[in-house]
C-alpha cells in the first residue's frame, strides 16, 4: 500500500485510497501544540471585540487599554473628519460670496 508523504517532520502520512491523513508511527501531538497556541490566539482577536479582558501577548493589568486607547483613536478620527467637513462648508460659503 503506497501513502503519500505530507508533512515528514511529524510524520503525516496520506492514504489516497481512503482519503484520511494520519500519522505513520509517529505522534500527533506537535501538531496539537501548534494548534492550541493557534486557537488561544484566535480566542484573543475575538474578545477584542470587547474591549475588555486580559489577553496573552499583553503585559499585566491593563484589562481596560483597548477601550481606552479605541476611545482616544475615535476621538482624533473624529476631530479630523469634523474638521475636513468644516473646511469644504468653509471654502463652499467663501466661494458663494
Amino acid at each position: 500500500m503506497a501513502y503519500v508523504l505530507v508533512l515528514p517532520e511529524y510524520g503525516l502520512v496520506a492514504d489516497p485510497l481512503v482519503g484520511i491523513v494520519t500519522t505513520a508511527g509517529e505522534s500527533f501531538s506537535p501538531v496539537l501544540d501548534r494548534v492550541a497556541v493557534l486557537e488561544a490566539s484566535a480566542d484573543d482577536l475575538v474578545n477584542m471585540l470587547s474591549g475588555e479582558g486580559n489577553y496573552l501577548a499583553s503585559f499585566p493589568n491593563r484589562e481596560k487599554s483597548l477601550k481606552i486607547a479605541g476611545s482616544i483613536n475615535s476621538f482624533w478620527y473624529g476631530l479630523a473628519i469634523g474638521l475636513l467637513i468644516a473646511g469644504v462648508i468653509a471654502f463652499q460659503l467663501i466661494k458663494v460670496r
